[in-house]
């Protein structure tokens, strides 16, 4: 026990380094920006379909669990309003970084282990290049924009598809709904919701590729690690914001 978590707070401390060493990369200009261009399409573009899925199953699932109880007491108009505070708070940013974690995370990391075991890492230290700045820069930034881009749009597909589901279950109107939305949401929601997505966009990226960087041998284990370690580091991440925030 004790072993595991010493492991965990020596992986949490080259996580940290790696970041460092990754904004020092990027603010001493020798980031090509194209990369991170080319990442961003990898990380966020490719897992843009499956988080708006995902955001649209999970405003629809919690519609139907509440619409019926909420109409049975005669709060029916405060549908649109309690959805759209769960999905801004909580379902938007936090299923879209663990849809992108399941699908670029493990990619990120399995590519960069590649890396390490077929020695192009120790390629680009002969010609004098920092490994750390190259691999893990263009994809800790292109991660830190694009999250909270498809979270923002998986917050319009969420209300959405609210909205559309409390109007085929019980008949609920369209303009009820998003004036109950308009009354309930305030912009500190948006703002802690970019910001979380934010933080899970570089803990997404930072951890996988940190897991990928020191793998040794076996890739997969490497992968699922870092599927693993990403997920419980961004779901502790999303407490400490709720603690501050909403305390």
């Amino acid at each position: 026990m004790i072993n595991f978590i010493k492991e965990r707070i020596v992986f949490l401390g080259l996580c940290v380094q790696n970041l460092y060493a990754s904004i020092k990369y990027i603010f001493s200009g020798q980031m090509r920006f194209v990369h991170a261009i080319r990442q961003a399409a990898a990380i966020s573009y490719d897992s843009l379909m499956i988080s708006l899925s995902i955001s649209f199953v999970a405003a629809a699932v919690i519609t139907i669990q509440v619409s019926k109880q909420f109409l049975m007491s005669g709060a029916d108009s405060y549908i649109g309003g309690t959805l759209a505070i769960v999905i801004i708070r909580e379902i938007a940013p936090a299923f879209v970084a663990l849809s992108i974690g399941a699908r670029a995370g493990t990619a990120i990391s399995a590519e960069i282990a590649n890396m390490k075991v077929t020695e192009q890492v120790d390629a680009i230290k002969t010609l004098k290049v920092d490994p750390v700045g190259y691999y893990f820069a263009p994809r800790i930034l292109s991660a830190a924009i694009t999250v909270p881009m498809v979270t923002i749009i998986a917050e319009l597909i969420g209300i959405l598809g609210g909205m559309f589901v409390a109007y085929m279950t019980i008949e609920l109107h369209p303009h009820r709904y998003i004036h109950s939305v308009w009354a309930w949401l305030a912009l500190k929601d948006f703002y802690i919701s970019i910001l979380k997505a934010f933080v899970f966009g570089i803990l997404i990226a930072d951890v996988c590729a940190t897991q990928g960087y020191e793998t040794a041998k076996e890739v997969g284990i490497s992968t699922t690690q870092a599927a693993i370690k990403s997920t419980v580091y961004m779901l502790i991440a999303d407490f400490i914001i709720n603690f501050v925030f909403y305390l």
